[in-house]
């Protein structure tokens, strides 16, 4: 039953008064409603009727004749003739902390804006301090880990942008050390994927670059070209990127130029590597020059400020222990110049120019050739002492040299046979940089007759090639090989190895760079098969945690572990032919098919040479073996036969192929159950024409 005030209304108005109701609601709605929401309600009257007033007046209703919704006026305080708000007031209302009533909801608010911070705009500007600090220190080590640490590595592709773009704009030898750098990152810290985005968002600002660096096409398109032959970017980087920018675009012209200037040329590879002339590879004798000739010039001028700059520009802070132990033997000679010296030292490190490390390694160095400075000055020894105490006293010398002064800095004595066979394999090593001769090296090691010596010879080798060019680390490689082969065994190896990085540290105080060589000498033993993977955890056991040569272990292990590792480190020093394993074990088989059906064997030679890979001579040995025992077809010995006779195949890559075909007979049998037998033919083959020593 209807109530007594709905009693008024019949159905129809109350449906008119609902429809109002609503209206009024959506009204005084806010503002930021979805539009939708605010389209205007009408209500029509029933055909042939007037409009119902259910309480309210239809004609009366306000609407603006601009078609927009109308809305109360004055914040609901009413318009001409009204009262106004409720409790208006003629003056202003002023609020009372002391009031009883006081109400601090009442205070009026204050919006206050606060700095949100982008999570790309602190990392941008952390990296540019690692950059700037890599281009001072040239550690790519220390560089390597602060990224690491930074995490975000999503951001990765603007590093990489901001290192080539900051070297862009520097020397030759920092924008070296961005390849380098790059080069390090690789696969280890930065994906192949993030190296490619970061290019191409170097191609996509390269209009903007070209305002502020000239040649700035160029430059960006010799960068493109070395990440190319550095295996960092590949091949098809090229030809995809041309096809996603605008061909009127400097991004476009930086890729021509790389691809007709650079990619295209004749011996590409060499011209690239060298056209920033190498800096970071300078040798330890023209660094020992250009210190000696910076403090014979601040003896005679006597400005700590440019001699502290020199110094700074070297760019080889890691070798600043140089400068210390230089600097006091000279300070010794000419007595008259120690006063400057020790304020040059003292300067330099108190702005951190040396750090405390390299100032202890260079005193440290000077105490161990004391013995020898002592014939030409008879004072050194209480001339050094002297110089301790002042620079302790000083604090630019740590107290703790004292206390290890006669502990840990001498070496150890040698016995007198080791001495000599020392000082004979430098001789037979050097030799053998000249001649390139490996039998004669045999030979001699033979002669010798001091097998339990054999990881010493294999330090002295890597020592004495890490010094010298790119041309005696690849014969030193290819060495290994033979006599892991001849008269080294794998643990011979191995131990030699761990000789070497127990004194890591201390070849790094005499070779530039060592830890890396070492490292890519370690990854190439284990791609020329002298090593397994599994020797490198082995070797990595045996060497105390966090130091020198733990790290270089582990450097190794990524190189082994990155893509197209064995096309990157065969070609490291220069040698090979840029191929991968897997590409130039299917050109061994197709050459090797290719003979087999037309039996040219002087042709079958020439490609063999081409290859450019002697060292790899083996699997051509082993594919001749394997495929002669399926065909049943002897021209494949033919052919070897021809290879060892023109001296394309040695001995050793023989002596190497033939092993492996040996340590695979247990498969082989499966297909070729004759496989044993045929093998023993053509061992006694291979005996008897010279390719092989008897067993």
């Amino acid at each position: 039953m209807a109530s007594p005030r709905e009693g008024f209304l019949t159905d129809e108005q109350r449906e008119v008064l609902k429809i109002a109701t609503q209206s009024t609601e959506i009204l005084s709605s806010s503002p930021n409603s979805p539009s939708w929401l605010m389209s205007e309600q009408s209500i029509k009257a029933p055909a042939g009727e007037r409009a119902p007033n259910g309480g309210i007046a239809v004609r009366h209703t306000r609407r603006s004749h601009s078609g927009k919704l109308g809305r109360a006026k004055k914040d609901g305080g009413g318009g001409k003739g009204t009262w106004g708000k409720l409790l208006d007031t003629d003056g202003e209302t002023r609020i009372d902390r002391n009031d009883p009533n006081y109400d601090s909801g009442e205070e009026p608010y204050q919006l206050v804006g606060s700095t949100v911070s982008d999570p790309l705009d602190e990392y941008k500007r952390k990296v540019a301090s690692i950059i700037d600090e890599y281009f001072t220190n040239d550690d790519v080590d220390l560089a390597a880990s602060e990224l690491r640490e930074l995490g975000s590595s999503e951001y990765h592709p603007y590093f990489v942008k901001r290192l080539v773009s900051m070297a862009m704009d520097r020397h030759d030898k920092e924008k070296e050390m961005a390849s380098v750098l790059l080069s390090a990152l690789y696969s280890d810290v930065i994906s192949s994927t993030q190296i490619k985005q970061g290019f191409f968002m170097l191609l996509e600002s390269a209009d903007d670059l070209e305002v502020d660096i000239l040649d700035a096409v160029d430059i960006l398109a010799l960068f493109v070209a070395r990440a190319v032959v550095d295996d960092i970017l590949p091949p098809s980087f090229v030809t995809r990127a041309k096809k996603s920018l605008s061909e009127s675009s400097k991004g476009f012209q930086v890729l021509q130029t790389a691809e007709k200037s650079y990619l295209s040329a004749p011996h590409h590879a060499e011209l690239v590597e060298r056209r920033w002339g190498g800096s970071t590879h300078v040798t330890v004798e023209e660094v020992k020059k250009r210190i000696s000739d910076l403090l014979r010039e601040y003896v005679e001028s006597g400005d700590t400020s440019e001699a502290c700059r020199c110094i700074r520009q070297l760019g080889v802070a890691f070798f600043h222990h140089e400068v210390v132990k230089r600097a006091l033997v000279l300070a010794m000679e000419n007595r008259a110049a120690e006063p400057v010296i020790l304020k040059l030292l003292k300067e330099a490190s108190e702005e951190g120019l040396i750090s405390s490390s390299q100032m202890f390694k260079g005193f440290a160095r000077l105490h161990d050739s004391l013995d020898d400075l002592v014939l030409d000055i008879p004072s050194a020894k209480s001339l050094f002492e002297s110089f301790v105490q002042l620079a302790v006293t000083d604090s630019w010398l740590d107290s703790s040299f004292v206390n290890s002064w006669g502990n840990g800095l001498a070496t150890e004595a040698e016995d007198e046979n080791l001495r000599r066979y020392k000082k004979e394999i430098v001789t037979i090593i050097h030799e053998y940089f000249l001649s390139d001769d490996i039998p004669e090296l045999i030979r001699s090691l033979e002669d010798l007759g001091s097998p339990e010596y054999n990881p010493v010879f294999l330090k002295k080798l890597i020592t004495l090639a890490m010094d010298r060019k790119n041309r005696e680390k690849e014969m030193a490689s290819v060495l290994l090989s033979a006599l892991h082969i001849e008269i080294f065994s794998t643990q011979d190896i191995v131990d030699g190895f761990t000789l070497l990085l127990e004194s890591a540290e201390d070849t790094a105080l005499d070779i530039l760079d060592a830890s890396n060589e070492l490292a890519l000498f370690l990854a190439r033993a284990v791609i020329d098969d002298v090593l397994v993977p599994l020797n490198l955890d082995e070797i990595g056991n045996r060497l105390a945690p966090n130091c020198n040569g733990s790290e270089t272990v582990h450097v190794a292990q990524s190189l082994v572990s990155a893509r197209h590792a064995g096309e990157r480190l065969l070609r490291c020093w220069g040698g090979g032919s840029g191929w991968a394993v897997e590409d130039a074990k299917d050109k061994i088989t197709k050459l090797l098919e290719e003979y087999e059906t037309g039996c040219a064997v002087g042709e079958a030679c020439e490609c063999i040479r081409d290859m450019g890979m002697p060292f790899f001579n083996h699997e051509v040995v082993k594919k001749a073996l394997v495929m002669a025992m399926e065909k049943k077809n002897d021209r494949m010995l033919d052919l070897l036969h021809e290879c060892f006779s023109e001296g394309l195949i040695t001995t050793n890559q023989m002596t190497k192929g033939f092993g492996r075909v040996k340590d695979g007979l247990d498969d082989l049998v499966l297909d070729i159950p004759d496989a044993r037998d045929k093998f023993k033919v053509y061992y006694e083959h291979a005996v008897v024409r010279g390719w092989l020593f008897p067993a």
